[in-house]
């Protein structure tokens, strides 16, 4: 009994993505924290997390339950319900519990964060439902999910929004856009079964892995204007921020190269899980460099 609750409760993390969870919780804390510059009340952050969470477990859960077929066809035993480990209607269930849930915590912040939680949910059953044939346009949705939290964040402390909020978010959405530009790229024979318009289909292989190598390093060199320009005294010339976020840079480069450079396009497992550690090393660099500096 004990093994069967701890195999379902993988196939739950599996299905729901909760390390994606976790970053954009980090994510709000971050944009809440540069924008108090202070303690950042318990009962509101508590509220925001769970806003953000639920929405994202809900898309993730539905995203799966839609991505069915195409995800047997790409052979992502990864995924619990290709594995078998969850039924469909659980992930569909999951999903019509979790994005309402979301929304409903949002309103105990204010009435901007409502409307980020309210478009947010919109947009992503839409998606799911409707726009999974024009995968290119779900790139710049999932972009706009990794950085809206930030965003958010900071409208529950002030509904006046500090520029180097919208700056970390563009940062955060350029990377976004790269790693799903790259993971196209590896799952383009379920696109193909689909009928799915994809960058890779469009444009080629190749060509989809030099727009994704151009979105990380956009991203990259985006990372450093903090340090060098003073949009936020918090960063600038903050030499714990430039060591933390050249470790991510780093990182993203490598990537980059290795992308470049493959002959075979079909395997890109490691750029896939490292660019992600990539992009918490990022968030890392915004939530402590201030405090080494």
């Amino acid at each position: 009994m004990f093994e069967r609750s701890i195999h379902l409760l993988k196939g739950f993390w599996r299905l729901t993505r909760l390390e994606h969870g976790i970053i954009l919780i980090i994510a709000v804390f971050i944009g809440a924290i540069i924008t108090s510059k202070n303690l950042v009340p318990l009962d509101t952050f508590i509220y925001a997390s769970l806003s953000v969470l639920c929405i994202e477990v809900g898309t993730f859960a539905l995203n799966d339950y839609f991505d069915l077929d195409v995800d047997i066809k790409n052979k992502r035993i990864d995924r619990p319900l290709v594995s078998g480990d969850l039924k469909p209607r659980t992930a569909f269930y999951l999903s019509c519990f979790s994005i309402p849930l979301g929304v409903f915590f949002s309103i105990f912040l204010n009435w901007i964060c409502f409307l980020i939680a309210m478009v947010n949910a919109i947009i992503s059953i839409f998606y799911d439902f409707k726009f999974k044939k024009f995968k290119f346009v779900g790139n710049f949705y999932i972009a706009f999910t990794m950085a809206i939290p930030f965003i958010f964040g900071s409208a529950m402390i002030t509904t006046e929004i500090p520029a180097i909020i919208y700056f970390i978010s563009l940062i955060a959405f350029l990377s976004g856009i790269g790693r799903e530009i790259m993971k196209d790229v590896m799952d383009i024979e379920g696109d193909i079964l689909r009928d799915t318009r994809s960058f890779p289909m469009i444009i080629g292989k190749k060509r989809s892995i030099k727009l994704s190598v151009l979105f990380y390093l956009a991203a990259v060199i985006l990372s450093l204007v903090p340090f060098i320009v003073n949009i936020d005294e918090v960063f600038f010339n903050n030499l714990g921020y430039l060591i933390i976020v050249a470790i991510s840079d780093t990182l993203f480069i490598y990537i980059s190269l290795r992308m470049l450079f493959k002959p075979d396009f079909k395997n890109l497992e490691f750029e896939r899980r490292y660019s992600l550690v990539a992009m918490s090393i990022g968030l890392l660099a915004f939530l402590v460099g201030p405090f080494l500096g």
